[in-house]
């Protein structure tokens, strides 16, 4: 069974072409423009460095913490279940 349709038919959207390739930087080009978007970069102080290091290491060591109680305690009913 053929489908049938009534007035024009509907414009159909274009595929989009693709983008033209750019042409490949030089090394040098390459780290010229790293180096520039480096100096863009706000750094943080010696005093913002401490701290976020700390907070790090102090997330760190609760996450050990309780990962390592929890290992113990699921490690015991285990044992006390089947052992």
């Amino acid at each position: 069974m053929a489908t049938q349709t009534r007035g024009p038919a509907p414009d159909r959207a274009a595929k989009p072409s693709r983008p033209a390739r750019q042409a490949r930087t030089s090394p040098a080009k390459f780290v010229t423009e790293v180096r520039d978007e480096l100096r863009k970069v706000v750094w943080p102080t010696r005093k913002e460095l401490v701290t976020y290091t700390t907070v790090a290491l102090v997330f760190i060591l609760v996450m050990v913490g309780i990962v390592s109680g929890l290992d113990y305690v699921f490690t015991r009913l285990v044992f006390s279940l089947f052992g």
